[in-house]
């Protein structure tokens, strides 16, 4: 029998404390509380949709704005993808997925390489939605693959509305993932010539 897929995470700094408790092979439960709303609901998208269970409490200096919480939230959601991950043997690798959500369609290709890289193309949106600062979209991005160690290309393809622009990119890298992180049974060991990811 296959070993459970976890990983618990604890980030603390002056400007935020993070903790992450993420399951790979769940059923897409999700707690998620950052206290920045909309990532919130960003997240949940992303827990639910890759089916992995994902608890996520965050307390942060939201009183000076978002940035810290966002960017220590993904840190450590990135950290807790790698370890959960271990060593990768038996996995299907690669994932990709595209997504719609009205008028936007995304596309997002993932790697579980081993090594960070994020390609970004999206539209020009609006700069809140909200009280969110909608740049931090990439950066989210930027953050959850440095740790991660993964390769992830994310496109839009079409789109206009904000909101539906950064959700689908979400629902998109989640459905990716969800592929890329299941066990194959056809592989056996870390699916790499080189024998390691």
């Amino acid at each position: 029998m296959n070993a459970p897929r976890t990983a618990r995470v604890e980030r603390s700094t002056k400007e935020s404390s993070v903790l992450v408790d993420l399951v790979l092979d769940g059923s897409g439960e999700i707690s998620v509380e950052t206290g920045v709303p909309f990532f919130d609901h960003m997240m949940s998208q992303l827990g639910k949709h890759s089916g992995c269970n994902l608890m996520i409490k965050t307390t942060g200096d939201v009183d000076v704005d978002s940035h810290h919480t966002v960017e220590d939230t993904s840190l450590a959601f990135g950290q807790a993808l790698r370890e959960a991950l271990g060593d990768k043997s038996g996995i299907r690798r690669f994932g990709d997925a595209t997504v719609p959500l009205d008028e936007v369609l995304v596309q997002a290709s993932v790697d579980l390489s081993g090594r960070p890289y994020l390609v970004h193309r999206q539209p020009q949106i609006v700069e809140l939605i909200g009280t969110f600062d909608t740049t931090l979209g990439r950066h989210i991005w930027e953050s959850v693959v440095a740790e991660a160690r993964i390769a992830l290309h994310i496109r839009v393809l079409e789109g206009r509305n904000a909101h539906h622009v950064l959700e689908a990119q979400f629902k998109a890298v989640a459905r990716a993932l969800r592929y890329a992180i299941e066990r194959d049974s056809r592989v056996s060991g870390v699916p790499s010539t080189k024998g390691v990811l």
